[in-house]
């Protein structure tokens, strides 16, 4: 979509009383469109903002001409002030990441036996057809017609 245009393209990013908002220009017109609106995000305090215009392959040319870095001062409750100390890492809520599943609930002790007791009835049939294989293919061995 940005891809040799004859004007700029524009990106604001805000992120505001835990909503990140992604609003782009892409026509020139000054008009912004509504890219993502995440509700629920919580970022950490402390980390640094950066950006970068690499492609990978040296397929495209991006160049960031400037970027306009606001710190908004809101009204918080000792409340919110509290919760948003405690976040360590990003987080959005009611959103599963890939990789954040969470943790599978342990085995009963029924399914963990019925598991191992198949198994070993299994194994012991592999066992059982594989003499019996191997004893045939003596027999044939062993007759030989000259």
């Amino acid at each position: 979509m940005v891809r040799n245009l004859n004007h700029d393209t524009f990106l604001v990013i805000r992120y505001v009383k835990r909503r990140l908002t992604v609003l782009i220009d892409i026509e020139g017109k000054h008009e912004w469109r509504d890219c993502i609106d995440v509700p629920g995000v919580r970022l950490p305090r402390g980390y640094y903002f950066g950006t970068s215009s690499v492609t990978g392959d040296l397929s495209d040319n991006h160049d960031i001409i400037s970027l306009k870095l606001y710190q908004l001062t809101v009204e918080r409750s000792p409340e919110e002030e509290k919760r948003d100390r405690e976040v360590y890492l990003p987080v959005v809520d009611n959103l599963r990441l890939p990789g954040m599943e969470a943790p599978l609930e342990p085995m009963s002790g029924l399914a963990l036996f019925l598991i191992v007791f198949f198994s070993l009835v299994a194994l012991v049939f592999a066992i059982v057809i594989g003499v019996i294989v191997y004893n045939k293919w003596q027999e044939q061995s062993r007759k030989h017609f000259y």
